[in-house]
């Protein structure tokens, strides 16, 4: 028979099991009831934000054109013949009145010889005929012979005259035409490739340009602009000639940057030298030709260029990042951040671009903040946390740092 102690010992050991797998139960279920409590809110959203820049900031027109030379002059053969010489280097500079090409002159001196020879005809004619004149004026004095007579030989003694001057007319015709053999340069400036060889036959209805000379310094440039650009150019003109000063010197105070093809910056400013009398209606565009210094004749005729002019200031303008402006349905719109992080959406009326930079005309004060970047992620009314944006206002590259209007 079991003792007592034995009994109790065997009940104890089967109620302590139960009680060792309650345990691992408990501390899930306490583990559950920690994880039920509310998470800690989470921190606004960070974005960058920039300041609205205010300045006086100068608005410009650019316009596209081509160069030309300020003086292009063709090179064409006056007289028939075979080229006998090429007295330049094609593509180099030549001076005015420097030989370019020479032409066969052996019909031509033939022909000063054929002239030569009927003046001297004409001159002894003439001397024939103030000798007959002499001798008959004391006869008709004398009544020895008729006026008709005297008259004949006074008409014949004209006539002479007159032949001896058409003579002398075609030596002279004839030594220009020989002139004409020896073809020299009108202008100083650049001469292109040849378009003939030397034995070729020039001349004549048929024949083209020989070549073509260039003044390229000044190098001009021909340029169109819209009626709208006409009107800012225009007043800009009114306004320097208000000043005091005449129509050309007011048409040439406005200056003008030449940007050429590969981006860089002409070092010379250019100016109106001449524009068309009329807009042109079926373009609606204005043409105007202005003049650069062009010492080192670096830029050639027939270039790709474009030129841009400072036209109008605005005082304490207000400019932010192009790309944080907002568009929707021909609206546009800003997102303005206070100095809690509260974020705003502001309809704007946006001005003229400065690369890459736009101007706001209104819906802007100055002194505020606006969203850099994220206009797509953020809402009316949110609450974020703005850190200052970097932001550069250059355009990429020196060809588009310019301004649109």
């Amino acid at each position: 028979m079991q003792s007592m102690s034995q009994v109790r010992g065997f009940y104890l050991s089967r109620c302590s099991r139960p009680l060792s797998l309650l345990l691992p139960l408990l501390l899930v279920l306490l583990l559950n009831a920690c994880s039920e409590q509310a998470p800690p809110p989470r921190p606004p959203p960070e974005f960058p934000v920039v300041d609205v820049i205010q300045r006086d900031q100068a608005i410009s027109l650019e316009m596209v054109g081509q160069t030309l030379g300020s003086s292009d002059v063709p090179i064409r053969a006056r007289v028939d013949g075979f080229l006998e010489t090429m007295d330049f280097v094609e593509g180099h500079n030549v001076e005015k009145g420097d030989l370019l090409y020479t032409i066969d002159e052996t019909p031509f001196k033939t022909a000063i010889v054929e002239a030569q020879g009927l003046e001297a005809e004409a001159e002894t004619a003439l001397v024939k005929s103030k000798s007959d004149l002499q001798r008959l004026r004391p006869l008709a004095a004398m009544n020895a012979i008729s006026q008709m007579d005297l008259d004949a030989a006074v008409a014949e003694h004209d006539a002479a005259i007159g032949a001896v001057q058409v003579a002398r007319a075609q030596v002279r015709q004839a030594e220009i035409v020989l002139g004409y053999c020896s073809i020299h340069s009108p202008i100083s400036g650049r001469i292109g490739i040849s378009n003939v060889q030397v034995g070729e036959y020039v001349g004549g209805p048929s024949s083209g340009l020989l070549n073509l000379v260039s003044q390229v310094d000044p190098i001009r440039v021909r340029f169109s602009i819209d009626e709208k650009s006409y009107l800012k150019i225009a007043r800009k003109i009114i306004a320097a000639k208000s000043d005091g000063g005449d129509k050309r010197r007011a048409r040439g105070s406005l200056e003008f940057t030449l940007m050429l093809a590969d981006g860089s910056i002409h070092k010379h400013v250019g100016r109106v030298v001449t524009t068309n009398a009329i807009i042109d209606s079926t373009t609606g565009t204005f043409t105007l030709e202005a003049d650069f210094p062009n010492p080192d004749r670096l830029v050639l005729a027939g270039q790709y260029a474009r030129i841009r002019a400072d036209v109008e200031v605005r005082k304490a303008a207000l400019l932010v990042p192009q790309r944080s402006i907002v568009e929707l349905q021909g609206g546009f719109s800003l997102f303005v951040v206070a100095a809690e992080g509260k974020v705003e959406q502001r309809k704007v009326q946006p001005g003229p671009k400065i690369n890459k930079l736009q101007i706001i005309s209104s819906g802007l004060k100055p002194g505020e903040k606006v969203l850099l970047e994220g206009v797509q992620k953020v809402k009316n009314g949110m609450t974020i946390k703005a850190i200052p944006g970097v932001f550069d206002e250059k355009a990429s590259s020196p060809a588009s740092n310019t301004s649109e209007v």
